[in-house]
């Protein structure tokens, strides 16, 4: 059966490779083409990986509706194990799903960054914001007491 198989795949090439056509491809046949409407500008950018990563999340959940159909008919035949089972399948396909999300595969809008929600603060950085903040209002450094404030008791 392995030697009919590559046989018939070794002969699959020999064939196309043979009877494919020689023609070089032009620049019409190269262009893309959209239901019959010629494009007049280029694509600003290419299609973004979230595009794919949605397609793909699709996939995997069809496929397992494809294997959940036959499951449901003979639900009452497999009994407790096959309730087991399907259980199992589920569960890793929705920690696949939770995995996808928290990595934004279904975030459409702008990029949001990520900030602490505490910052890290310290007593130094505490004392330069706000000789920053007293700097700003008093250019002039008219505080008697301003080279004090550097400095940490």
């Amino acid at each position: 059966m392995i030697i009919l198989g590559a046989l018939f795949a070794g002969l699959s090439f020999v064939a196309s490779g043979i009877l494919a056509p020689r023609k070089k491809p032009s620049r019409a046949k190269l262009a893309p083409y959209e239901c019959g409407i010629i494009p007049t500008k280029d694509l600003p950018q290419r299609f973004p990986v979230r595009f794919y990563l949605v397609a793909m999340i699709f996939v995997i959940f069809d496929i397992e509706i494809v294997f959940l159909y036959p499951w449901a008919v003979v639900y009452k035949q497999l009994g407790t194990f096959g309730l087991l089972e399907v259980l199992v399948f589920a569960g890793i396909v929705f920690v696949t799903f939770l995995y996808l999300v928290s990595n934004g595969a279904l975030d459409w809008g702008p990029v949001k960054k990520w900030r602490p929600a505490v910052s890290d603060r310290t007593v130094e950085n505490t004392i330069k914001r706000i000789v920053a903040q007293e700097s700003a209002k008093n250019p002039s450094g008219s505080h008697a007491d301003s080279a004090d404030h550097g400095k940490v008791a």
